[in-house]
């Protein structure tokens, strides 16, 4: 049986009115002309997304200021809207497997400049904790494998080395040689030293992990 779809006039739709606390008072006036999916109406991952970021992005009407603003966009291979469109319309796969989630620099210039205070740099926190736990091969490799190397060395010695955490990640990546040569100009220059610094807060900085763990599996 061919499923209905709901219908929507772009020419023809209203923005949302927006008050002194940058919520959206009326919602868009769905028409009849041009169809949209009818997983729209009926979407869990879009509920996921809100309750995981507590980030309300029904509000978004596709302004695109986010995108226009968006100083790594240009590395992206879905923009800011669309990737609040395609949770819109429920594509779980493509949203989480996407680039874009792990290109963002989260520097917050989307969420300064969306008219209807939808803090979109959360949002985007939200969905990359989201594809970690949904096992979702990233669609950047290499930036949740310096994510977890970076925070192992906050673990075993209280603040970053930055040469244990180089080695830590290149084992993980298998990439030994690439920049090699930046390496070797920082360590001449003397902006990376052989041995970490001591740190006397080490404990209490893996209480603090501990606790996170903790609370996590709860």
């Amino acid at each position: 049986m061919e499923r209905k779809c709901a219908r929507i006039d772009t020419s023809r739709t209203v923005a949302p009115k927006v008050n002194g606390s940058g919520q959206a008072r009326n919602l868009v006036r769905y028409e009849m002309d041009k169809k949209v999916p009818a997983e729209y109406f009926d979407n869990t991952f879009l509920e996921e997304v809100i309750r995981e970021s507590a980030v309300d992005i029904r509000a978004c009407y596709q302004c695109q200021k986010c995108s226009a603003g968006c100083p790594v966009v240009a590395a992206m291979d879905m923009y800011p809207n669309q990737v609040i469109r395609q949770i819109q319309y429920g594509k779980r796969e493509k949203v989480l497997g996407c680039k874009s989630i792990w290109i963002c620099a989260s520097c917050h210039t989307c969420s300064v400049r969306c008219p209807n205070d939808i803090d979109f740099a959360h949002v985007m926190d939200a969905l990359r904790h989201m594809a970690l736990r949904s096992g979702v091969s990233a669609g950047e490799k290499e930036i949740p494998v310096f994510h977890r190397v970076f925070l192992d060395s906050i673990r075993s010695t209280g603040r970053i080395h930055e040469l244990s955490l180089i080695l830590r990640f290149k084992v993980a990546t298998k990439g030994f040689m690439k920049d090699a040569a930046l390496g070797w100009e920082m360590f001449r220059r003397g902006k990376i030293k052989l041995l970490p610094q001591g740190f006397r807060g080490g404990k209490e900085v893996r209480k603090i992990f501990s606790a996170y763990e903790k609370g996590a599996r709860r």
